[in-house]
């Protein structure tokens, strides 16, 4: 059996033979851009309100955030296995300039700005397209016709939960479970300890079969149990998203969230949930095409955030998500939407606001609401769940994710922004959402556009919310007064939102990789009037940097 177990400790003496010829950091850019690039993060203290809770439970949740240090750890692996050894030079030294890097360097997991579309403000590699996941050297080409040579091979190679190595010459898939088993070993103890402290049954049955996952690299049964939680504290833990393989959109980076539940506001969004049929027969998309197989289970929570690591806390923060993303879970259980409130607040008062109030006209800007931006998140995470997932090409079953490949992050995020606001506007009509709100959905959603766009467009929102903005100006949804400042046509907006939501919809049905490339590189550019405004906001901060206090109680 192949010994490819990595933890932090051996990776970080593997790194520092392999380049004790040379030094690690070669360059730097200059302290000050990266303190202007700090400066674009917004420090925020995150916390909840724990005193109700017994204090087995509190423990329970301080040995889940001592194991999302173990996510921190193998996320920085996955980014790059050069980071380790960087990261510790970079702590060698003690002085103001050198921690001003090694901050920069932990909030981005690695030497490449995520907010300046990956540019290295530490030497001058450029990323690697599939981070760590693949030799640095293989190309898609290679891939992929090693695939066609090797059928056999298939399964293993496009699975979410393996890296590919070269082995004597060739390529070779090597499960999680292996190649990360040192850290995964630790992760499975500490929730297994957890597990034994907690009076949740629900959550014991996670922790127990999320635990077992790690070791087996099959989080099916585990994603089931998640579902099902069902009291005060809410966990995610485990590799879940792919936007870190721009290659190929297929490796899954391991985040966590540990988080406690706001009953009252979560069960005020219940209702939502009972629409799901409905939302689905009314996409604009072909009857056949519609998804009525997932299943009817979509659990809404509203939750404060109490630590975050991995995948989710690499440079711009995570509102809401909606998991899991395994389609077979989706077709028994639907999907969980999980509403992150305090960071929510954080980001509308300490980015939101200031933006809206630069790049909109004033009319507009009397159209602005915390709630139009609450159900805009909210029916984002919704729409995630609606539309395609596993599908039919030239007589193949597959899903949309593994047929748009690295396209697959820019074009779903695209198509939830667009659902999120047609589908709110259809729960107005409906009556479930006040009719009040149509008033400010619009012109808030025009608004928070440029907040995502500043995330910068080769990530995978910034990119999707930069397609829609150029697709409004086009279609003259949206439009640019003398002085710079946009103004929104809410009727013609309408119309808009269902064209787009129509043509992305229909391209994730086909698995149509060729459309996905052409409507990306005709939209997904800055054109001079949408740079003009992200000129006016250069001193507003971008996003918010988390301070989590709990992490000093560990």
């Amino acid at each position: 059996m192949r010994n490819y177990h990595l933890s932090f400790g051996i990776l970080l003496i593997i790194s520092f033979l392999a380049g004790c010829a040379q030094p690690v950091i070669e360059e730097k850019a200059p302290v000050s851009d990266i303190q202007h690039e700090l400066n674009k993060l917004a420090p925020v203290t995150l916390t909840a309100d724990l005193s109700y809770l017994p204090t087995h439970e509190v423990q329970v949740i301080k040995l889940l955030v001592k194991a999302s240090q173990h996510i921190d750890r193998l996320y920085l692996m996955q980014v790059s296995e050069s980071n380790p050894v960087m990261m510790k030079e970079l702590m060698k030294s003690k002085d103001l300039e050198s921690e001003t890097y090694l901050d920069f360097f932990k909030i981005m997991f690695g030497p490449w700005n995520r907010m300046e579309e990956d540019i290295p403000f530490i030497n001058q590699q450029a990323k690697p397209k599939g981070a760590a996941y693949y030799p640095l050297d293989m190309t898609k080409d290679e891939f992929n016709k090693w695939i066609e040579t090797h059928p056999e091979d298939r399964t293993g190679f496009e699975s979410n939960f393996t890296v590919i190595r070269r082995e004597d010459g060739a390529l070779v898939a090597i499960p999680y479970s292996e190649y990360f088993e040192d850290e995964l070993k630790e992760l499975k103890k500490l929730l297994l300890q957890a597990a034994d402290l907690t009076q949740d049954t629900t959550l014991e049955r996670f922790l127990r079969s999320r635990a077992e996952a790690f070791l087996t690299d099959d989080y099916y049964q585990s994603d089931m149990d998640w579902m099902d939680l069902a009291e005060d504290i809410e966990v995610v833990i485990g590799p879940y998203e792919v936007y870190e393989d721009n290659l190929f959109g297929l490796k899954a980076a391991f985040e966590s969230f540990i988080c406690v539940v706001d009953h009252e506001a979560s069960e005020k969004q219940m209702e939502i949930a009972k629409y799901l049929v409905d939302l689905e027969k009314a996409l604009p998309i072909a009857e056949k095409h519609k998804n009525f197989d997932r299943g009817a289970s979509s659990p809404i929570k509203v939750v404060n955030l109490l630590y975050s690591s991995g995948d989710t806390k690499a440079g711009i923060q995570t509102t809401a998500f909606n998991l899991p993303n395994d389609e077979r879970v989706r077709e028994a259980k639907g999907s969980k939407k999980v509403m992150l409130k305090n960071v929510m607040q954080a980001k509308f008062e300490k980015c939101w606001i200031p933006i809206v109030n630069t790049v909109l006209v004033e009319k507009d800007l009397n159209h602005v609401s915390f709630d139009a931006y609450f159900a805009h998140v909210l029916m984002h995470e919704v729409s995630h769940g609606l539309g395609p997932g596993r599908i039919i090409v030239d007589g193949r079953e597959t899903t949309v994710n593994k047929e748009l490949s690295d396209l697959y992050s820019t074009i779903e995020e695209a198509k939830a922004d667009v659902l999120g606001i047609f589908t709110a506007q259809y729960l107005i009509d409906a009556g479930v959402f006040s009719k009040d709100l149509e008033k400010t959905l619009y012109a808030s959603n025009l608004g928070g556009m440029f907040r995502s766009i500043r995330f910068g467009i080769d990530e995978a929102h910034g990119g999707g919310v930069t397609i829609q903005l150029n697709y409004y100006l086009d279609k003259r949804a949206c439009t640019v007064d003398s002085d710079g400042r946009f103004r929104v046509n809410d009727r013609r907006m309408k119309r808009a939102v269902k064209d787009l939501a129509e043509d992305l919809l229909k391209i994730e049905a086909e698995g149509d990789y060729a459309a996905a490339k052409a409507l990306i590189e005709k939209y997904r550019v800055i054109r001079p009037e949408v740079q003009l405004a992200l000129d006016r906001l250069k001193d507003v901060p971008i996003d918010i940097r988390p301070i989590y206090p709990i992490e000093g109680e560990i």
